[in-house]
């Protein structure tokens, strides 16, 4: 049995079930990491709002350990690009407000203690006392990170969450995010339209076709060895020809094409 699957799913607005997503179909094993990558105005962020239960499919079922998705749950907890932060609490009470409903029946010091572990996580101890406002960019989408790994979910959901930062920024999240990952293989499924940054974190790409109705293409296993080292990747002819399938896939084409240089964006 599939860990996280998507049967057939379709979303639209108004008459059309098909506008945004038609006949989708997706399968994940537990402790994987899956990308789906896609052009901006796609449908990412609705398929994965369907997983996260914000939003129903009107076709076919989202089932998570077999049970059908019929809406939010603590098993799944987001990472969204806008941080999504309460500004009057301070870094540590925005980590712990997700520890105290997880963990409503700990002492309070057992459960400062947890949310303390989650911040020192993403390399924020020192701005444990800081508000959002104090913060960079990054910073603040470390603590959304924190805050979604302090909910203990079964599986974690990325909607672009370093989309809006600048690019070495993101290369230290993405960085991040790995180091996280290799920890506790825990099972995440991230949306990008960053064909690298895909690259750089998944252990399985799936392209989404362009839109109106977009479905998903076929799977591609990402083979590179962990850790995986950006510069490293760049001087891998391995990692250009998959690049190069991925890239193939979103411009609908049936084979790669043309030679991509590195820093080519796809979407």
């Amino acid at each position: 049995m599939a860990f996280l699957e998507l049967d057939a799913v379709c979303k639209g607005y108004g008459r059309d079930p098909h506008q945004v997503l038609r006949d989708v179909h997706l399968s994940m094993k537990k402790g994987e990491l899956v990308a789906v990558v896609g052009r901006s105005g796609a449908g990412k962020t609705t398929l994965l709002s369907m997983v996260a239960g914000l939003v129903a499919p009107c076709r076919g079922e989202v089932r998570l350990c077999g049970r059908p998705v019929r809406g939010p749950g603590p098993d799944r907890a987001v990472v969204f690009q806008n941080y999504s932060l309460l500004p009057w609490l301070t870094v540590h009470d925005n980590v712990r407000m997700a520890v105290d409903r997880v963990h409503p029946d700990w002492p309070a010091s057992q459960r400062s203690d947890k949310a303390d572990e989650y911040v020192a996580l993403v390399n924020l101890a020192a701005a444990r006392d800081k508000r959002p406002a104090q913060l960079s960019g990054g910073m603040r989408q470390r603590v959304s990170v924190a805050r979604a790994l302090a909910m203990e979910p079964e599986l974690l959901l990325m909607d672009e969450p370093f989309a809006a930062l600048d690019a070495l920024t993101r290369g230290t999240l993405q960085d991040e995010v790995e180091r996280i990952w290799e920890r506790d293989h825990k099972t995440a499924l991230l949306v990008t339209n960053d064909v690298d940054e895909a690259l750089r974190l998944a252990d399985r790409i799936v392209p989404l076709t362009r839109g109106p109705g977009a479905t998903l293409g076929d799977s591609i296993t990402v083979d590179l060895p962990r850790p995986r080292d950006r510069r490293a990747l760049v001087r891998d002819p391995h990692y250009h020809t998959l690049r190069a399938r991925v890239v193939a896939q979103l411009r609908g084409e049936a084979a790669p094409g043309v030679e991509l240089v590195p820093d080519e964006v796809a979407a």
